[in-house]
Formats: C-alpha cells, sequence, structure tokens
C-alpha cells in the first residue's frame, strides 16, 4: 500500500486514482536563454506516462516533500505527467535567487523545452499556488498553443507589489516570506522556521527595521532591504509587474482564491481584466479562506483535474458558473455570472455620534478621540495574515475593541438581512496631531451574543493628517450576509501591527525611522464630515 498516496487523497478529498504507481525522473536538466540551467523532475504512471498531458509547476521551494507530494503526485496518478522545477538560484538550479524577476524568461524558455520532449503529448496546463501561480501570470499571454490551461490559486499578477504601497506598507508578510527563502535550504530549515516565528515578530519590532534582517536571520538579506527602501511605484521592481499583460491572455484561467488571502484584491483585478476582455472559459471561485488553507488547495487540485484535464484532453469542462463564491454568514457556496456580481448598489452606513452606525442623514455632532502610541501599537488579529504561529481568518474581537485605541460604531439589531458582496471601502474625516498617521477601518459582524468577528479591513497611510483629511480606505473585498437579529459594526484605528507598519509619525523613510511620537487621533461624523464605510448591498435582500 502507498501510504503518502492515501494520506494525500484524503487530505485533498479526491476520488480514488488511476494508478499509485509512479514513476519520477530526478534532476532533468532545462537550459535557458542565457547558459543557466534549472532542474526539474519528472513524476508520470510507470506505464503509459508518455504522451499524457503534462502539468507544468514551477517552484522556489524545492522538488521533494511538501511540495512533491501534494502537487505532483495526485495529478500524476489521475492522469497527467508532471514536470516540477525548481526556479533559478533554489534547490539546485542555477544561478542567484533574485525574487520574483526572471520568471517570464525563464518560464517561457522551459515550455519551449518541454513541448520538444520526447514523452511530451501535444497539451500541458500551468499549476500552483501562490509564487507558483504568480510565475503561471508571468508567461501567460505568451505560452505556446500547446497550453490549453492554467490554475493559478491565491496568487496574481503583481505579486507582493500591494503590500509596498507608499500609502500603506504591510510589513508582515513580504518580510517573513523573505526570512524564510533566505533559510529554506539550510538543514532542519523548516523545524527552524516553525520554531522560530517568535523571533521573527519580535524582530519586526527592531528599530530601524533596516536592521530587522538582521535580528531576525543573523544577517542583511538583499530581498528585505529592497522592500524597505523601494515602493511599489518604483521602476526598481518594474519586471515583477504583469498587470499589463493579463488581458491579453488567451488560455482558459480557473482561479481560486479566499476572502483573507494576502493577494485577493489582485487576483480578483486579474479576473476582471480577463472577464472585461472576453475571454472564455474563465472561471473564479474564492473561499473563505487564508493564504495557507486546505481549502483553497483542495479546490485548485480539483479544478486541475476537472477544468484543467479536460480542455488538456481537447473535452468541454463540466459546466458551471463563471464566478462561485462561498458567502460568509450565510455559510453557503453561491453562482454568480461575474465579479462582482450585478444587483448590489453601494450603500453608505454613517458614523454617528455615541458609537452609532445608520444609513440615515447626519445631525451635528463632536468628533470622538483616541490615542495612538506606535511604541504600543494596535495589534493585527485575525484576518489577512500570512505568518508562522498566527491565526488568519475570522475571530474574535472582543480583546482587540477593549483597547482605549479603537474606535467602534455598531447599527442598532438588523431587522433583516443584509447581503454584502464586492469591493468594500470607506471614507473617514481625520484629523491628527501629526502629520502622518494611518487610519485602519475593521468591518465586523456582531452576533446575538455580542460577539464581534471581523469580515474585513484595511488601512491607508495619510501624509497633512493634521488638517482634517477625508482618508479613502479599500478594505478587502467580501462576500458575507449578516443575518437578522445580528448587528453591524465598524471599527476605526490607526494601526494594525505587525500586518502594516506601525506608522512612528514623524515622516521619515520606513527602512530608517527610528523615533517614535504618540498621536492624538479625531474622527469626524457631521453634516460637513459625513464619515462612513460604503457596503455594495443587495437590495432586495
Amino acid at each position: 500500500m502507498n501510504l503518502s498516496s492515501h494520506l494525500v487523497q484524503r487530505m485533498l478529498r479526491l476520488p480514488p486514482p488511476a494508478t499509485r504507481d509512479l514513476t519520477v525522473q530526478r534532476d532533468l536538466r532545462v537550459p535557458m536563454r542565457d547558459g543557466a540551467v534549472l532542474l526539474a523532475d519528472r513524476w508520470a504512471p510507470k506505464t503509459g506516462g508518455d504522451g499524457l498531458p503534462t502539468a507544468l509547476i514551477r517552484v522556489p521551494y524545492g522538488r521533494a516533500g511538501m511540495i512533491a507530494g501534494p502537487m505532483a503526485r495526485p495529478l500524476a496518478e489521475r492522469g497527467f505527467q508532471v514536470l516540477i522545477q525548481s526556479t533559478r538560484g533554489t534547490f539546485g538550479s542555477d544561478g542567484p535567487f533574485d525574487p520574483l524577476r526572471r520568471e517570464r524568461e525563464d518560464g517561457l524558455d522551459t515550455l519551449d523545452w518541454v513541448i520538444k520532449q520526447p514523452w511530451f503529448g501535444d497539451s500541458m496546463i500551468l499549476y500552483g499556488a501562490s509564487y507558483l501561480g504568480f510565475v503561471q501570470w508571468a508567461v501567460a499571454d505568451a505560452v505556446p498553443s500547446q497550453v490549453k490551461a492554467m490554475i493559478p490559486g491565491v496568487s496574481e499578477s503583481a505579486l507582493t507589489l500591494d503590500f509596498l504601497r507608499a500609502d500603506g506598507f504591510s510589513l508582515e508578510t513580504p518580510f517573513v516570506w523573505g526570512v524564510q527563502v533566505a533559510g529554506q535550504e539550510s538543514r532542519f530549515a523548516m523545524a527552524r522556521q516553525l520554531l522560530g516565528g517568535r523571533k521573527v515578530q519580535r524582530a519586526l519590532r527592531t528599530l530601524p527595521l533596516n536592521q530587522a534582517d538582521t535580528a531576525a536571520i543573523g544577517r542583511r538579506d538583499d530581498y528585505i532591504q529592497n522592500i524597505l527602501v523601494h515602493d511599489s511605484g518604483s521602476p526598481f521592481w518594474r519586471d515583477l509587474d504583469h498587470r499589463d499583460r493579463v488581458a491579453g491572455i488567451q488560455v482558459p484561467v480557473s482561479s481560486v482564491g479566499g476572502w483573507y488571502d494576502i493577494f485577493l484584491p489582485g487576483q480578483l483585478r486579474d479576473h476582471q481584466a480577463l472577464q472585461d476582455a472576453g475571454r472564455s472559459p474563465i472561471r473564479l471561485t474564492v473561499g473563505p479562506w487564508a493564504h495557507i488553507s486546505a481549502g483553497a488547495g483542495q479546490t485548485a487540485a480539483a479544478e486541475a483535474l476537472d477544468f484543467g484535464l479536460a480542455l488538456a484532453r481537447g473535452e468541454e469542462p463540466a459546466e458551471r458558473a463563471p464566478v462561485r463564491l462561498f458567502v460568509m454568514g450565510e455559510e453557503r457556496w453561491r453562482d454568480f455570472p461575474s465579479w462582482p456580481p450585478p444587483g448590489y448598489e453601494p450603500e453608505r452606513f454613517h458614523l454617528q455620534p455615541g458609537g452609532a452606525l445608520a444609513t440615515e442623514a447626519l445631525t451635528g455632532s463632536a468628533p470622538d478621540h483616541y490615542r495612538y502610541d506606535p511604541a504600543d501599537p494596535t495589534p493585527a488579529l485575525g484576518g489577512v495574515r500570512m505568518a508562522f504561529g498566527v491565526k488568519a481568518g475570522r475571530v474574535d474581537n472582543t480583546a482587540l475593541e477593549a483597547r482605549p485605541d479603537v474606535l467602534m460604531y455598531t447599527t442598532s439589531v438588523l431587522d433583516r438581512d443584509v447581503e454584502v458582496v464586492g469591493e468594500v471601502s470607506a471614507e473617514i474625516f481625520f484629523r491628527s496631531s501629526l502629520p502622518y498617521a494611518d487610519v485602519f477601518v475593521r468591518l465586523c459582524d456582531v452576533d446575538a451574543r455580542g460577539r464581534s468577528t471581523n469580515v474585513c479591513d484595511g488601512l491607508t497611510s495619510l501624509a497633512g493628517a493634521d488638517g482634517v483629511t477625508a482618508a479613502r480606505v479599500r478594505l478587502w473585498p467580501t462576500a458575507y450576509r449578516f443575518r437578522r437579529g445580528h448587528r453591524i459594526r465598524v471599527q476605526v484605528s490607526s494601526g494594525a501591527f505587525p500586518r502594516y507598519n506601525r506608522n512612528p509619525g514623524t515622516g521619515e523613510p520606513r527602512a530608517t525611522a527610528v523615533t517614535l511620537r504618540a498621536a492624538d487621533q479625531q474622527v469626524f461624523h457631521d453634516p460637513e464630515h459625513p464619515s462612513a464605510v460604503i457596503l455594495p448591498t443587495l437590495r432586495s435582500c
């Protein structure tokens, strides 16, 4: 009995395979245009593997263990041969690992090599999640005709750039990932990552931040230094940005994402670009998942074996709606014709005096106050997180809402369900005692027992915050039904550390800032300053 095969089958909730008897060719040498050689492993059934559709997986995290088992094996047992390749500079492949930069050229060279191999049939798909999805977006507008589908999971075409926004630096994810890949080929790397989570979290408090890599791994790291110095708009990142290529993609795409995934906004943007360009077939599936999620992996594998394998065989995939969303609160999968779905209109829920939230017009009122101290920053709790030992997704917000640096605005008890599906935003009229400040907004569902659970959130950084400013905050998109008998709540604060870098209040560059200044913040809610969260609601709900 092949124990690993059975474990993967159970983990991914797959039907029994056509075969469990596989062969693996190790360390195939794939030449690149500049003379570098990248290594790959080919998984195939022991008999009848030649000529089967090929699934190409390009990965920077190695070709064995937790990558090969759950990704290559289930596909190779169910109709594919699988080529899993280590990207440049990782696990035996030539060159330095310069994250994200060479994936277009190397990916296209790899595709050219694959279609010339004697074991190749006449079709292939591209498959993988996160970085493994980005390498698909990097080449998808220029692939050979033999590529019949791509299945990117929890990924997007400008991977990591949204973290580096000048108006909202998302510190935790790129830093933690940089630490991970910096030591991933050392002995006992996985154990060190699992046991070193607290050390990394402590390192995120280092001042100046350009010494945080040394605090975490004992040396300076080029990638971490670069994310601290270069904002997303810098020409330094131009080679990582493939957004302009998406509309030109002709390959069918089935994209899998999560409501609490770090890359969700970009993934939805990419789907909309394909949708607006009239591409077909395209699919979008979004579940109640964070970035590292069994559910996302199960769904992506199912899409590879349904959507991908059918197209690779020249068949029509099973019919389904273009967009399938898990509507949280209702806790049910629903089908829609597009993203965002039709029928949902923006509705303003206004911040009111006394911590109220309502759609009615405002009356005159004094602003609310709180004090933000970056030395004791408002913490990130649940939500969009990716770090070892950190809980992501929906959590109880009781402890967060007990802090004096978090304001809350809550509706009365709902007398009907309120369904919200689409892009969520907020307009908060804000003033700080300092010229530099952040505004963090979180949407929550308060149940009949008073328990507050986060739905979605976002942050924007302000300059000139010492004058009254309309802070426009883009929250994560969502699909959520607020049940009758529940209440809708909006939190306003000035941080979610370490998901977002703490704002020192001084305007110093984030890499070298060392001074932390506490600030007195004001949130306005009067007829001249109508602060509100804007929810796409279904009017007939």
